[in-house]
């Protein structure tokens, strides 16, 4: 686990629930990117929040 208390292994788990993409893991955000649905999702207290309608829109 990280110091923030996101385990990285998840990432092998999780994939984007708009288009099923696999996610990458911004350390400095704290955020799950899928570059498919350009949309970063929220860590919270080591907790991936994977609802689209709690991720930013990236540019």
């Amino acid at each position: 686990m990280t110091e923030r208390g996101f385990d990285r292994r998840m990432l092998e788990a999780l994939v984007c629930p708009e288009t099923r993409a696999p996610l990458s893991y911004d350390a400095q955000t704290q955020e799950l990117v899928s570059k498919a649905a350009h949309l970063a999702y929220p860590i919270r207290n080591g907790i991936p929040i994977m609802l689209v309608d709690e991720a930013r829109k990236l540019e």
